[in-house]
């Protein structure tokens, strides 16, 4: 009788114990959560939008002193188009927010370019304003680079109209304030849309658990892998029948395009590491080396090799799509793969935590 008392006492002190310790792996789970999540939004995402919203304030900067026939001028404004545009295709891998729920995507981003609505803007009596383009298509990043490289890319400062000054500065005022608005949003002192990443599953947030936060984080990143494979490299590659299409290749008048691409595999590498510029912390990277760690070597493996074969495509993508095709082809591919390898086995991961 005595014995069975004991064992009896000793099943329930291993209950007890097993338990407790249920409970402390939970909160320990919770708590790496946490810090991911909170590193993702504030460390990578806001800080994505600071330096977009920062490099925009230049990029106006250099438009109000650009002058007819000055190329040092113009170069210097080409030069912060570009380091403007390099953040912004750093955040493809997170469109959602501010960015997607403000509408501030289409008009920061709108491709292609309507010729058309510029011209009648152009050719109109109207002042050029912020405010006017804040009410047409003829806007952002493509209608920057209309006006600075022209159709071709060949365009120089003394092909420059008084008119055209006028619109640039405008269409960079414009651009420069739905940075500033998207960058708000996330800032934990203005809208705070960081908190939901946060606090996820407490009240007040969009997202009803953490793991739904993460899931977030995931599918942004599966969504622009298959962007950039299935819509940015497939079109212009084979969009006329099977055979190059130019006219559909973003960022052509400034043969930015490559680096769009492989800031687009960025942007995902940023949200798995946790990573931005010399900040490091937690990201979706920890939470699977954890679980499953020869998925995480993969999967780093496989962003590599993304950006790799993309910087590795020869000349500009524009005579690449022409004249190199196994290498765009190459690239595609791998970006192809890296998207499989998010959605078939970083997803179900996630998703079963």
């Amino acid at each position: 009788m005595k014995k069975n008392i004991f064992i009896l006492g000793l099943a329930s002190i291993l209950l007890v114990n097993c338990s407790d310790n249920e409970s402390e792996s939970v909160d320990t789970q919770a708590l790496t959560n946490k810090e991911i999540l909170t590193n993702t939004a504030v460390n990578v995402i806001t800080a994505t939008y600071k330096e977009l919203y920062d490099n925009s304030v230049i990029l106006t900067t250099a438009c109000q002193n650009l002058t007819i026939g000055d190329e040092t001028e113009l170069t210097a404004v080409k030069n912060a188009w570009a380091s403007t545009r390099a953040p912004w295709e750093k955040s493809e891998g997170f469109l959602y927010g501010p960015v997607d729920t403000e509408g501030i995507d289409p008009a920061i981003d709108s491709w292609p370019v309507d010729v058309n609505a510029i011209n009648n803007i152009l050719n109109s009596s109207q002042a050029i304003t912020s405010t006017l383009l804040d009410n047409d298509d003829a806007r952002g990043f493509h209608t920057i680079e209309y006006f600075v490289w022209g159709l071709n890319g060949n365009k120089t400062a003394s092909q420059l109209t008084t008119r055209e000054l006028e619109y640039l500065v405008a269409a960079t005022q414009n651009l420069q304030s739905k940075t500033q608005q998207l960058y708000n949003g996330w800032l934990q002192s203005q809208g705070n849309f960081a908190n939901n990443f946060i606090n996820a599953g407490q009240s007040g947030t969009i997202y009803t658990s953490q793991k739904n936060a993460l899931l977030e984080l995931v599918e942004g990143i599966i969504i622009i892998s298959d962007e950039v494979a299935t819509g940015k490299i497939e079109t212009p590659l084979n969009g006329n029948s099977g055979a190059a299409s130019p006219q559909d290749e973003e960022s052509r008048f400034s043969n930015n395009s490559k680096l769009d691409f492989a800031n687009n595999i960025r942007s995902i590498q940023n949200i798995y590491l946790g990573d931005y510029g010399t900040t490091q912390g937690k990201g979706l990277s920890d939470l699977v080396a954890s679980k499953n760690a020869t998925l995480d070597a993969t999967i780093k493996t496989k962003i590599s090799d993304a950006i790799t074969s993309i910087e590795a495509i020869p000349g500009t993508f524009t005579d690449a799509i022409f004249n190199n095709r196994t290498a765009v082809q190459n690239a595609q591919q791998k970006v192809a793969e890296l998207k499989v390898t998010l959605e078939s086995q970083l997803q179900p991961l996630i998703s079963n935590l």
